[in-house]
């Protein structure tokens, strides 16, 4: 159900919905996106181990690191896959002159200062099954070669998903040493990472107006040799920092990118730089005078676009705290011609984003700066309840 279907069956029919029936709903809905593991990170237990199910370059690497940067705990992640045998996990044996045993080199990653790290094993279910014995008493014991981890230590790990991988099958009694979760960043997740990291507007315009190609499952293209190339989350970076400096996308660029992303998207991406540009969330907020009537032609999908860009913006962009009142007041007319035009579906597509855990700071500044678009969006939420 979208959420124009929501809207036009109206909240109270859901609300009025069987407590097992929801339950049924929710059952059905378990992955989580990157908000939503950044929450379980903030409650669970350090001692307690999780494993990440998904598909690659999605940035699972990144969006940890990210995380516990902030907490400034390092995450240090290691390829599993890559791996030939144990000793690349756990270190290299040497004789002990003192007491004639053998010990264990420290691998070079191992913490010795005594502070925490997190160990992202990142493609789990791509490792040999002998170094999968050696995760056993790690994922147990949080120990390696009788060296324990310092306390405080995370152990996560990632197992990519799907028939496309060759994967080991991973034992039950170690499955069973992790919380195991399905994770799927979504479209906004990705967005507002890709301004943050200043990505190449095309490129942003571009997932933002056709979201499909961001993972591409649908968009592969099979060479004669057997390869498959698929655009994902990794791989518009790639096109971003190639295409970054180029002003003009030539038949030669248009080759590039289709090395990293495949023919099918290449067109599509390259299609869209001549079609009409959608207006951003920029445009609206900075400048909405001059694109009031462009505005009024949208379609519903069109507006919905715009609506959740302008939450992205008031998120993002490093220019709303020098110019509040101006986007404030922009901000405003917005949506008071949304409703006096009657485009009530596009309205309350607007106010889901307002109750969405994905914009804190957007909300933030609706609220302290934009009083009278708040009192729009608390009675119509409050008309929903009656």
């Amino acid at each position: 159900m979208t959420f124009f279907d929501f809207y036009k069956t109206s909240a109270t029919a859901l609300l009025r919905m069987p407590f097992i029936l929801l339950s049924i709903l929710i059952v059905f809905d378990m992955a989580i996106n990157v908000n939503e593991l950044f929450g379980i990170l903030d409650v669970m237990p350090a001692k307690q181990n999780i494993m990440l199910v998904g598909k690659h370059g999605i940035g699972k690497s990144e969006i940890l690191t990210d995380y516990f940067h902030k907490l400034g705990i390092p995450v240090v992640t290691l390829f599993l896959g890559q791996m030939s045998d144990p000793g690349d996990l756990i270190g290299l044996p040497r004789l002990d002159e003192q007491t004639g045993k053998t010990v264990f080199i420290p691998p070079y990653w191992f913490p010795v200062d005594g502070n925490p790290v997190v160990l992202f094993l990142d493609e789990l279910n791509r490792a040999r099954p002998e170094v999968l014995q050696t995760i056993m008493d790690l994922a147990l014991n949080r120990k390696l070669a009788g060296r324990t981890l310092p306390a405080g230590s995370r152990l996560i790990s990632a197992v990519n998903d799907g028939d496309e991988y060759q994967l080991t099958d991973l034992d039950p009694a170690l499955v069973s040493r992790f919380n195991i979760f399905e994770f799927c960043p979504s479209t906004s997740d990705w967005l507002i990472w890709a301004q943050k990291k200043n990505l190449d507007n095309r490129v942003v315009a571009f997932i933002r107006k056709y979201p499909k190609f961001l993972d591409g499952n649908d968009v592969t293209t099979k060479s004669d040799m057997g390869l498959e190339k698929t655009p994902d989350r990794r791989a518009w970076e790639k096109v971003s920092d190639c295409i970054a400096n180029i002003e003009e996308i030539t038949e030669l660029h248009k080759k590039m990118i289709a090395g990293i992303v495949g023919p099918i998207a290449t067109q599509a991406f390259t299609q869209s730089l001549f079609s009409d540009k959608i207006l951003s969330g920029g445009d609206i907020l900075l400048n909405y005078k001059n694109h009031k009537e462009k505005l009024k032609k949208y379609q519903l999908h069109e507006i919905a676009i715009v609506n959740e860009d302008v939450f992205r913006f008031l998120e993002t962009d490093e220019s709303v705290a020098d110019k509040k009142m101006t986007i404030a007041a922009n901000l405003t007319f917005y949506v008071n011609d949304l409703l006096n035009a009657n485009r009530n579906e596009e309205f309350a597509h607007f106010a889901s984003f307002f109750e969405n855990e994905n914009y804190p700071k957007a909300v933030t500044f609706i609220v302290s700066y934009a009083s009278e678009v708040y009192d729009k969006l608390m009675n119509f939420i409050e008309s929903l309840s009656h």
